[in-house]
């Protein structure tokens, strides 16, 4: 039987469980200063002369202000002299006032009204007639539209310049954050796989995981959560009805939590049982084209050469070629931090330079239709000196979390 897979219970490893957030430090009011300094360097370095932040983690990003995207324009305008401006329904004004960490005047609009035609009034009153105004890119389409046809004296643009240009480049904060988010996963996926036996569901298995990462400190438990066993193991996303767990399954666990906001995203893949030689093999394939991506990353090269290099390791060895199955159908990997999937991207098309700071997930994913599915998601993030893991990769399809090593 593979090392640490099988042979404990639910409650056993619950039990086992603690909180794992003692000592951690929410982003603090100096941090969000700064972050706002920054924006507003690169709105002039690219000509924009306000910046719309909608709820979510734009907002809360230069803000510390948590309020989720809706049916109804919530948002601030950050313009290029540091100050914000807030836009909500008059109904919400007391309670995003409560919510603000940063703090700024509020224009509300009453349900019949226009949010769109307060939105130009405020710009107007703020001296700003014929404006560049750059749209956080997570904006729904409503708002841009709403905002492009109730004012079209001003221009409109993306403001990924400014909001990846901040973001993209974690501070020793988050990256701390990052990491115990991670940390909390990892053990999380260690108990998983010690619960597993012949017959377990996934939805059992999702279950406990969502248990555990509440136990070690998780307050809304998983983020989410990807359970798959034997041939469906090939999809990365999942199946629409999964197998129960059979002897000698391949094991796809995916799974994440938030701390302070900022997510965790593991995956670990190995043998309910005895590997075969078919899958010790490709296991090992894929580990080696984790290690491949990995060992590219160096400051300065583009983001592209970590998939091209994952890539290209895995058509040596038979896989692919590009896109193609059995191989690696998607992306390398993504950049994570407030949102699981940010930018930049390990792309081959992302020319973004890695830059310190830089956190990406790394998984080639092997896809074998029919057969079955590895993949071995670990971060890592840029240092001066190069590349470092968040988490250690999975040591061996023998003893995958290295009890034995």
């Amino acid at each position: 039987m593979t090392i640490g897979v099988g042979g404990s219970t639910a409650e056993i490893e619950l039990a086992r469980l603690s909180d794992m957030t003692s000592g951690i430090e929410p982003i603090d009011d100096a941090e969000f200063a700064l972050r706002i300094d920054r924006a507003t360097q690169l709105m002039k370095d690219n000509n924009i002369d306000a910046v719309y932040l909608n709820a979510g983690t734009n907002l809360y990003y230069f803000t510390g202000t948590r309020w989720g995207a809706s049916e109804r324009m919530v948002g601030a305008v950050l313009l290029a002299d540091g100050t914000l401006h807030y836009i909500a329904p008059f109904f919400e004004i007391n309670t995003l006032d409560g919510f603000m960490r940063i703090k700024g005047e509020i224009s509300g609009w009453q349900e019949h009204e226009s949010p769109y035609e307060l939105f130009g009034a405020m710009l107007s009153k703020l001296g700003l007639e014929q404006a560049v105004v750059g749209l956080d890119e997570s904006c729904a389409f409503f708002i841009t539209d709403g905002l492009a046809q109730a004012n079209p004296k001003h221009s409109y643009i993306n403001a990924k310049p400014v909001t990846a240009g901040c973001r993209s480049c974690k501070s020793e904060a988050e990256l701390a954050l990052l990491q115990r988010a991670k940390d909390m996963t990892m053990e999380v996926h260690k108990s998983a796989a010690k619960i597993l036996r012949e017959g377990i569901s996934t939805a059992e298995v999702t279950e406990f995981i969502d248990q555990a990462h509440r136990a070690v400190g998780a307050s809304r438990g998983s983020y989410f959560c990807i359970v798959l066993f034997g041939g469906d193991s090939a999809y990365p996303h999942g199946v629409k009805q999964a197998k129960n767990l059979e002897l000698n399954d391949m094991v796809l666990i995916d799974t994440g939590c938030q701390l302070e906001g900022y997510n965790s995203d593991i995956t670990r893949s190995y043998v309910f049982g005895e590997p075969s030689d078919r899958q010790r093999e490709v296991w090992n394939t894929e580990k080696a084209s984790q290690a491949a991506g990995f060992d590219a990353a160096k400051l300065g090269e583009p983001c592209a050469v970590v998939d091209i290099a994952a890539r290209a390791y895995l058509v040596g060895e038979g896989f692919g070629p590009g896109y193609e199955t059995p191989g690696l159908p998607h992306r390398t990997g993504h950049g994570i931090g407030l949102d699981i999937h940010e930018w930049p991207y390990l792309v081959s098309s992302d020319q973004t330079p890695l830059d310190v700071g830089m956190c990406f997930s790394n998984e080639p994913m092997i896809c074998i239709f029919g057969e079955f599915g590895i993949r071995l998601e670990d971060h890592f993030y840029m240092t001066e000196s190069g590349p470092r893991w968040f988490t250690e990769p999975s040591h061996s399809i023998d003893d995958p979390f290295a009890y034995e090593a």
